[in-house]
């Protein structure tokens, strides 16, 4: 219970993964502007206004931070089932892969391992086209060189990559490798991972629309400016402090909701990715590993 405690304590004033840097200037200048008023108050300007609560209703202000926040976490949610869809599906489909596709020729092993292969290259992939980097070294390992280079040159590589994923199956059909039900089943699966694609760009390239996004932080501003003169007159000197508090709490909400609704960076509150795509990679390691026992290979006579 201790440890609990202290790690609780130990949180609680943890810089990393807080958005303290991010609002710290905005809530040092409110704390300064509040300070600056109780001077004036002090100096006998008529700086006292009570009224000017009544221009923001804290309520309108808190639900329209509340809809803001709701809005951002949702977007990371809908992130995060989508990579775990992904992972799911890649699981699922490498498993029939490796046990349902027959091996007639020593070949179609080390042909099944490079369409495993794919699978995690797609996930790679879907990683970098998300944070709008170019195929890496990553991928380079996971498939063939004349493969790398053609997907250097494409627009959308995860894309490049189910389609060389449903080809195979194709051609394992065509050699009656597969039958019809399992083809289906893969192919199923496979668009799965097209779908979760799709999502993710959604997310990606659909922000909170701009003049909602502008329209809160007018009303944040406005709502810390006139808090001061609501409240120096019962504080006094303690009205910067206060303002600081108020200021601290405002703009670190807004800014939380500026921080997740883009989860797939590399900041700390962001998707882990990178473990989500190993995590992927030492699963079909392992499932490679295995050797399934309804197969083995045919000769033709």
């Amino acid at each position: 219970m201790t440890n609990i405690k202290l790690q609780w304590f130990k949180q609680a004033f943890q810089l990393r993964g807080s958005v303290v840097s991010a609002i710290y200037k905005r809530v040092l200048w409110g704390g300064l502007f509040g300070f600056f008023i109780s001077i004036m108050y002090h100096l006998k300007f008529p700086v006292s206004q009570p009224i000017l609560g009544s221009v923001i209703p804290s309520i309108v202000l808190g639900l329209l931070l509340v809809f803001r926040t709701n809005t951002a976490y949702e977007r990371f949610w809908e992130g995060r089932k989508c990579w775990g869809s992904i992972v799911n599906n890649v699981r699922n489909l490498a498993r029939q892969i490796w046990v349902s596709v027959d091996e007639i020729s020593p070949e179609d092993k080390y042909n099944k391992i490079a369409a495993l292969n794919l699978l995690i290259a797609f996930a790679v992939a879907t990683k970098l086209h998300l944070r709008g980097e170019p195929v890496d070294s990553e991928i380079e390992e996971l498939i063939s060189h004349s493969k790398y280079i053609k997907l250097k040159l494409m627009n959308n590589p995860p894309l490049e990559v189910a389609f060389w994923i449903g080809d195979y199956l194709q051609q394992q059909y065509n050699r009656n490798c597969l039958n019809s039900y399992q083809l289906t089943s893969m192919q199923e699966l496979l668009n799965n991972l097209v779908d979760n694609l799709g999502a993710c760009e959604r997310i990606l390239k659909t922000p909170i629309p701009l003049a909602y996004a502008i329209h809160l932080k007018q009303l944040l501003l406005l709502y810390c400016l006139l808090l001061p003169f609501q409240m120096v007159e019962s504080l006094g000197w303690w009205t910067g402090l206060i303002v600081a508090l108020v200021s601290f709490t405002l703009f670190g909400i807004e800014a939380i909701g500026l921080e997740i609704e883009n989860p797939f960076g590399y900041d700390v509150n962001d998707l882990p990715l990178d473990t989500i795509c190993n995590t992927a990679k030492r699963n079909l390691n392992d499932l490679i590993s295995l050797t399934p026992s309804v197969q083995s290979y045919t000769k033709k006579i």
